[in-house]
């Protein structure tokens, strides 16, 4: 972030005494507290609704989560001489939660589920719902461009190599993951879930603990979707880690269900997110999208480690989700 980003900060009521660049941010010590100022990924009308959200989860006190600040003039964002907005928030300095600590792992997922439980906004208002069979269809789309490309490809380097041979296997599974998506959300259409606001991007750097608590900050990527969604994203990582161990399931989806039951729709909507091959997408758009005159030795981990793990998330899927799919 520029300096002249940095010249923004006058239009707050706040004396900076002072300042350090972050990634993408400046962290601020200000006379009224820790503050972090950044570009803002939308429009004013997200930030009004991000801030009644932060407002009605604070007014609920379940959980501490960030707030934003407003200008001298009472507006949420500021623009630049190129029109990008940004963003003042209150900032917590302390740790990200540590994934390899089951016990946070399941604070974590504790707190989610009284996060959820305060985001029910009373008005309909918000904007369009997410549709997760849309965005699979998108994915496979860009699968088979990747594999025509392999296919019509001369001399392939060994990621490229294991990526072809791998590629009709996880396309297929891909495909009928959509499908099935597809047919189930024709005979439950207009789910109340669905409708719900989440977080949107609930991962274990956007869990915060500082020396007496525990803090949920980045609310931009909140979403108009099943808050399930935010439970898949917190717990695809850490099964990852675990070898998609099933004792860890059931741990976190028990902690999930103590003060938030998931409906026999949210089990089946979770089992689609997990089953979808997304971390291989993932691989596949990372090598698609960047220069492949080199390809970094880490992204082949990635693509043999997903690979090793296949079996132990199959057998994942078919103990923790038998009963309900």
């Amino acid at each position: 972030m520029n300096d002249r980003a940095a010249g923004l900060l006058e239009q707050y009521d706040c004396e900076v005494l002072k300042t350090r660049k972050g990634r993408g941010a400046i962290l601020c010590e200000t006379d009224k507290g820790d503050m972090i100022f950044k570009e803002y990924p939308g429009n004013l009308e997200k930030a009004k609704l991000q801030n009644r959200l932060l407002d009605q989860i604070q007014e609920k006190g379940e959980v501490q989560v960030e707030t934003l600040v407003p200008t001298k003039e009472g507006q949420l964002l500021v623009k630049d001489q190129e029109e990008k907005a940004y963003v003042l928030k209150t900032y917590f300095d302390g740790r990200e939660c540590n994934i390899f600590d089951r016990a946070e792992c399941r604070e974590a997922v504790h707190l989610l589920s009284k996060l959820h439980s305060s985001m029910d906004l009373e008005t309909e208002e918000g904007g369009s719902f997410y549709a997760p069979e849309k965005e699979y269809e998108k994915h496979n789309r860009e699968l088979k461009r990747v594999r025509g490309y392999l296919r019509d490809k001369g001399q392939k380097n060994w990621f490229e190599i294991c990526l072809q041979q791998s590629l009709d296997y996880f396309l297929e599974q891909a495909e009928q993951m959509t499908r099935e998506w597809k047919r189930y959300s024709r005979l439950a259409p207009g789910q109340p879930e669905s409708r719900r606001f989440c977080h949107g991007d609930f991962q274990y750097h956007n869990i915060i603990r500082t020396e007496n608590e525990w803090h949920i900050v980045n609310f931009e990527r909140f979403i108009r979707d099943n808050p399930i969604r935010d439970l898949y994203l917190f717990m695809r990582k850490l099964l990852e880690k675990s070898d998609w161990s099933v004792e860890l399931g059931r741990e976190l989806l028990e902690v999930y269900e103590e003060s938030r039951p998931l409906s026999a729709y949210s089990r089946i909507d979770l089992y689609y997110r997990l089953a979808y091959p997304e971390k291989f997408w993932k691989i596949v758009n990372f090598y698609f999208n960047t220069r492949k005159t080199w390809i970094p030795e880490r992204n082949l981990e990635k693509l043999q480690k997903l690979l090793e793990q296949e079996e132990e998330k199959q057998h994942f899927l078919d103990e923790i989700f038998r009963k309900v799919c």
